[in-house]
């Protein structure tokens, strides 16, 4: 084991480890994947904000996957990173070439143990299964140092079975046992029996570090992870925003936040800072295409607020009577600098820094560009338009095709016209299409131009603030091939901020399309 590892800093029982698999599990929601650049700007911040361990992909998955990993193992400066390898050997050793360049590296590999997936998934008996453990287990600890071992669909495995394969993966060298609840099946009182009793019946239990992995089926996640850690586990694995496969993981926020306000009966301490945490739930936001709900806990936009008179009155007297945490805490600013047509470029990257983004020098440019366009536009312009402005930006940079112009003609006559003209790399093309309505003849038209065979499976507006200059936030979802891709855009014209989330949903489906299957997507 390497000196730096979790596993050697366990002996404090109230320090718990942060496991972060955004880049993992969470890139695994439909719709959600991310481009290397995107996860490595969300890698970086992980580190920045103090996550013990990162799992940055999944190696085997796809030569993208691999470099992604690669890469954030090269640059992290402080977590542990993992990558994720199934029970078989040449998940093991693709994994572990991707994370030998971390200075703390770690294999993180999985296999079923609950009746019915060993029946129905592996078709394995269960000591077929235990010899798997023990050889795959002890391949990658051949590899590396850190070896992670996980029994997926543990919640819903006989105890008596449970115990062994982790005594089998410990003496095959695992020094940390993941125990997930994959389908969110668990309450929170079974959850952390299940660790007291295993953690008391297996004989090298004290010899790894036990870690929880909550999905968020029933709702239970954050309550069961706190539970399993009630019962001993000391690793939380959890995601920003709570982002990941069908309901979700335990969110990241709320882990962290619930330790540091609830200390009277949760005694344990954790090195996330959480000053990061608004900043990071927008940038995961903003790169995987799905908006954080309003009443979200400690990131959503109403976390803070207060409408109710009789909470505002309290407010106004003491902070304290409806809030259990300051917002400054997680990275809220509490108070607001009135942004205008006036502000310079300086004022508009201290409002940056103070809604949580910092910004290249060029992308900077780009974004106080627009924002001055906007400003011309809008009488008012609020922290939630700069927010959907520079997540725009982001979900839009580096894209091969651009809106350029954009008119429509429309109203009772029809039929409706939109005229579009669009940067291809380089080259402009316009087009017109009619169709039933704007929204529709809009979408001809860039399938005019960028012929493709994607459908569309989503269409969503939203107004970022009040008003009827307010800003329109459109997310678009694609499909094609089995693959899904989610696009974004924000404009006081609802039309033009269409015409931008269905391109970037579009150059999102045809990067990845393009990776496995060139001009399988896009035919222009």
């Amino acid at each position: 084991m390497t000196a730096n590892s979790p596993a050697d800093k366990a002996s404090s029982k109230d320090k718990v480890f942060i496991f972060d698999t955004t880049l993992r599990d969470g890139e695994q929601s439909p719709g959600a994947s991310m481009t290397l650049e995107e996860k490595l700007q969300v890698a970086e911040l992980l580190d920045d904000m103090g996550v013990d361990i990162i799992e940055a992909g999944f190696p085997i998955a796809s030569n993208g996957d691999f470099e992604a990993v690669r890469e954030i193992a090269k640059r992290s400066k402080n977590s542990v990173i993992a990558g994720l390898a199934r029970a078989i050997h040449a998940d093991i050793d693709r994994c572990g070439e991707a994370v030998r360049h971390a200075d703390k590296g770690r294999i993180h590999t999985f296999v079923s143990t609950s009746p019915i997936h060993l029946k129905f998934q592996m078709n394995k008996s269960e000591d077929e299964v235990l010899a798997i453990i023990a050889d795959t287990v002890t391949r990658a600890r051949n590899l590396i140092d850190d070896v992670e071992w996980s029994a997926m669909d543990a919640t819903r495995t006989p105890i008596e079975y449970l115990c062994r394969t982790v005594e089998a993966a410990i003496k095959a060298g695992a020094t940390t046992i993941n125990l997930p609840d994959t389908v969110g099946y668990a309450t929170p009182d079974e959850y952390k029996s299940m660790f007291m009793e295993i953690r008391n019946r297996v004989p090298n239990a004290d010899k790894a570090i036990f870690s929880v992995h909550c999905h968020d089926d029933l709702g239970l996640a954050v309550a069961n992870s706190l539970a399993g850690v009630a019962g001993g586990a000391r690793q939380i694995e959890c995601t920003i925003n709570g982002l990941g496969e069908r309901a979700g993981n335990a969110a990241l926020e709320e882990i962290v936040m619930a330790i540091r306000t609830r200390s009277d009966v949760l005694p344990y301490t954790c090195d996330v800072q959480p000053k990061f945490m608004t900043r990071a739930s927008k940038l995961v936001s903003a790169v995987s295409g799905f908006p954080v709900q309003y009443n979200k806990a400690i990131v959503g936009k109403n976390a803070f607020a207060h409408e109710s008179g009789i909470h505002q009155d309290g407010m106004l007297k003491n902070a304290e009577t409806y809030e259990i945490m300051r917002p400054e805490d997680v990275g809220v600013k509490a108070t607001s600098l009135v942004m205008g047509k006036h502000s310079g470029r300086h004022a508009f990257k201290d409002k940056l820094k103070d809604l949580g983004y910092e910004l290249g020098d060029n992308a900077l440019q780009e974004a106080f560009r627009r924002f001055k366009d906007l400003a011309d536009r809008k009488k008012n312009v609020y922290d939630e338009d700069i927010e959907a402005l520079v997540e725009d930006e982001i979900a839009t940079a580096g894209e091969g095709a651009k809106v350029i112009a954009l008119t429509v003609i429309a109203g009772t006559g029809g039929p409706q016209k939109a005229i579009l003209t669009m940067d291809i790399n380089g080259r402009h093309e316009t087009k017109e299409a009619t169709g039933d309505g704007p929204v529709d003849a809009l979408f001809k038209a860039i399938r005019a131009i960028c012929p493709h065979t994607a459908t569309l499976s989503l269409y969503q507006v939203h107004a970022v603030t009040e008003g009827t200059d307010a800003q329109a936030e459109v997310s678009v979802r694609l499909e094609a091939n089995g693959r899904i891709a989610t696009g974004k855009g924000a404009d006081t014209d609802t039309l033009v901020a269409s015409a931008r989330a269905y391109v970037a949903a579009m150059n999102k489906l045809n990067l990845r399309q393009q990776s496995t299957n060139p001009g399988a997507l896009m035919a222009g």
